[in-house]
């Protein structure tokens, strides 16, 4: 889905549809605890350069066999200060590890790695996402805020011969500020739908990148403090870094389906 489609959608179905609704008011609580499961599918490409050679550009699925496809378990939340200001937070696991017999040569750091060797792979990857929101339309039936935050990603690949040697390691912690859209809208006195997008496009010092998050929700409220539902989030992340630990290029993207349990408080 094209990032400017998604968030001129938003826009324009929040403000035409908050202020008509006579549906009751979707998650009044100050404080919600999402606790879910995310089946991610996912497209990496990295490459670590070395101190004298650039790195061979990998796909991590396909040239060194670490799954593409993956359920992992997610915590979503917010904390309300009032019916304007709300901080949102997640935090969940994407790593992975594989061994596998490379097809093609891999310049990986300053390793090579010829073909027909079986290669360990370790793939660490942690996300923290925290980001507040400003409702500049707020009525009974929802809300549409603009958002201001920080994504995370806390990312390490190591590459060694299986038993053999040291690993070569490439890492990279990315605080990547994102601004974007978040709202949220009552369909009826139990189901809602929320929806955001979050973007990034700058450089900052020795890290240039972009980033897009988009997601889109809906929450049952089976009970006064508690709602089951269904989410989609789609991620990419493109990162040209130059560091000490992590001197190539890093892009990914995830793409998934999430069920959670939601308490409200």
């Amino acid at each position: 889905m094209n990032s400017r489609f998604f968030s001129v959608c938003l826009v324009a179905a929040m403000s035409v549809a908050v202020p008509q609704s006579n549906a009751q008011p979707p998650d009044d609580d100050r404080f919600s605890l999402s606790l879910g499961v995310f089946f991610t599918d996912r497209d990496t490409e990295a490459q670590l350069d070395g101190s004298v050679v650039d790195g061979t550009r990998t796909n991590f699925e396909k040239d060194l066999d670490l799954d593409g496809s993956d359920s992992v378990f997610r915590v979503d939340g917010y904390y309300r200060f009032n019916e304007r200001h709300r901080v949102d937070f997640s935090v969940f696991d994407l790593s992975r590890v594989s061994s596998n017999q490379i097809t093609t040569d891999i310049q990986w750091g300053d390793t090579l790695f010829v073909i027909d060797t079986v290669v360990k792979t370790d793939n660490d990857l942690s996300i923290y996402k925290a980001a507040y929101t400003y409702s500049f339309l707020d009525r009974e039936s929802g809300y549409l805020g603009a958002t201001f935050g920080f994504y995370v990603a806390d990312w390490k690949a190591s590459l060694r011969e299986e038993n053999l040697g040291p690993a070569e390691v490439g890492e990279v912690t990315a605080p990547l500020p994102v601004i974007g859209l978040r709202g949220e809208y009552a369909l009826s006195d139990r189901w809602s739908f929320r929806a955001s997008g979050e973007f990034f496009f700058i450089e900052y010092e020795d890290v240039e990148g972009s980033l897009v998050d988009l997601y889109a929700g809906i929450d049952y409220r089976v009970l006064d403090h508690l709602s089951v539902g269904l989410g989609f989030n789609s991620v990419s992340i493109d990162v040209d870094a130059s560091k000490s630990k992590f001197e190539g290029v890093l892009d990914w993207n995830y793409t998934g389906g999430l069920m959670f349990l939601k308490f409200n408080f």
